[in-house]
């Protein structure tokens, strides 16, 4: 049999998975690397910690499996969005890469609003947010002119590592899309941009696609992991687009919803003249030609979290969430907006903090528990009321994550998006989307689609419970009121946080 290799870059860990033609998962392994935080809002990673921790990870996929290097044709990649890693001119680092969840960029993201006007999202599409990398380039243009002198181009973090796999300096186009720099309609990159910021020529390095060769290894990097140098080596993908493809979100009609510690709704999408007003993003998709939609949620999986240790730290989530199915839909009168840290979609608010609506004496922990994964669904339900209102129809959602685990919140999914919720049998997330890249630039599959038809298989599906949605309509009428009414309220209360 042969194999390939899917690497997901995270921002704590990189994580491997060795696939069989079968689409069979034979082993994986995964390593943790640290954050460097030297100032609040600061967020940053030794790059070399990321190819490090890959090369245990690969010496340990191989001897862990026992499968021969000979049989393993293509490898791939997922990786953290955003991130900037500048290279000299011989392409060695200049600094520690500034990452999607640093927040030191808020000057800047107001300077590329001002310089480019509309034009910034007829464009990219998208909104100048801190996480993006265009703000952070500019960052490091002003507070380090020396350091930026010496910037010959710059990369994101999962096109450096396969530049130190082989050689060779690239971008893959779904991670370009969250630059700020990249025509995203037209796939390019924007010289309008560049020439804006006086940016170097070269810059931006060449394009490739997900599914793409790039090149085999270096001997040295073979050596070091015990690959064939004659492996070969594909663009891969975003990390959102990776976790798309790793739950078959590759055609139309299909929507992904995905609760980690913030929350994704995404859509796939063949038209690349939608436009959103920035309100959610909207990037090039790994499948070629493809595109895709994308709200956030920044405090979903993290409400709950934080609700269960802060009121229910002796209990398992099982048995926290266990007495929630027997509460009716809307909690008896309760709501909750999950903007612990702020939000994202469709309010891009760093001030607005979470709320209890409607809290009495009557209410018990479960009846608060339910409120918050109604909340946090309600977040995601303004995420798929954008995509709806922009044309795009969602025929049924892919559940994953923290959300996928309870069978209540899938059909609490099904309820407030009214529409088919489905769970996936073996969720393996980005790794597995990069290992489909993978297989289908090996030539296993002709597409990504004929990949995930082979490699993805479905549980549970759950349907709308007509009753429930009908509830649920009009909770989420009065839920959309409530940011609204406390912004203000919020704004007060900022010069009484720590």
């Amino acid at each position: 049999m042969k194999y390939v290799i899917g690497i997901d870059l995270g921002t704590s860990s990189v994580k491997t998975l060795l696939v069989g033609q079968d689409g069979e998962i034979k082993g994986e392994a995964s390593a943790a690397y640290p954050l460097i935080q030297e100032r609040p809002g600061y967020s940053e990673q030794n790059p070399e910690e990321w190819v490090n921790g890959t090369i245990d990870c690969l010496k340990r996929l191989l001897e862990e499996s026992g499968v021969s290097a000979a049989d393993i044709e293509g490898v791939s990649f997922s990786g953290q969005m955003h991130g900037l890693v500048l290279l000299d001119e011989q392409n060695n680092v200049l600094c520690n890469a500034i990452l999607w969840n640093d927040t030191r960029t808020t000057k800047q993201c107001r300077e590329i609003e001002a310089k480019l006007g509309d034009r910034l999202l007829e464009i990219t599409r998208n909104a100048a947010l801190e996480g993006f990398t265009l703000p952070k380039v500019l960052w490091v243009q002003e507070h380090e002119p020396e350091l930026f002198a010496k910037a010959a181009r710059f990369v994101l973090p999962k096109d450096y590592l396969r530049y130190r796999m082989t050689g060779k300096v690239q971008m893959e186009i779904s991670d370009a899309a969250g630059t700020l720099m990249l025509n995203v309609p037209e796939g390019k990159w924007s010289d309008e941009i560049a020439a804006a910021f006086g940016l170097p020529e070269g810059f931006c390095p060449p394009l490739v696609g997900s599914t793409e060769e790039t090149g085999t290894l270096l001997p040295e990097f073979a050596a070091q992991t015990g690959l064939s140098p004659a492996m070969k080596v594909f663009g891969g993908g975003a990390d959102n687009a990776c976790g798309a493809v790793g739950a078959g979100i590759v055609r139309k009609g299909d929507a992904l919803c995905s609760v980690g510690t913030s929350g994704v709704v995404l859509t796939y999408e063949e038209d690349k003249n939608k436009d959103f007003g920035g309100k959610v993003h909207f990037f090039n998709h790994a499948h070629p030609g493809a595109f895709y939609a994308m709200g956030v949620t920044l405090g979903a999986g993290y409400s709950l979290s934080w609700f269960k240790e802060s009121l229910a730290p002796e209990l398992s989530f099982d048995e926290l969430l266990k007495p929630v199915g027997g509460i009716a839909p809307g909690s008896e009168g309760l709501l909750f907006t999950p903007y612990l840290v702020g939000e994202r979609t469709p309010h891009a608010d760093s001030v607005i903090r979470a709320s209890f609506i409607g809290l009495s004496g009557t209410h018990r922990r479960e009846h608060l528990a339910r409120a918050v994964m109604e909340g946090i669904t309600f977040s995601l339900q303004e995420s798929f009321d954008l995509i709806r209102q922009a044309g795009i129809a969602v025929e049924r959602v892919i559940s994953i994550g923290g959300g996928a685990k309870n069978p209540v919140w899938l059909q609490m999914q099904a309820d407030i998006f009214g529409k088919p919720v489905v769970a996936l049998k073996n969720e393996q997330g980005p790794a597995m989307g990069a290992a489909m890249m993978a297989a289908v630039g090996s030539g296993w599959f002709a597409s990504l689609k004929e990949c995930a038809d082979a490699f993805i298989g479905y549980a549970a599906t759950y349907e709308p419970i007509s009753a429930n949605v009908e509830k649920y309509a009009r909770l989420f009428k009065l839920y959309q009121q409530v940011y609204a009414a406390t912004r203000s309220l919020n704004e007060g209360l900022q010069e009484f946080r720590g």
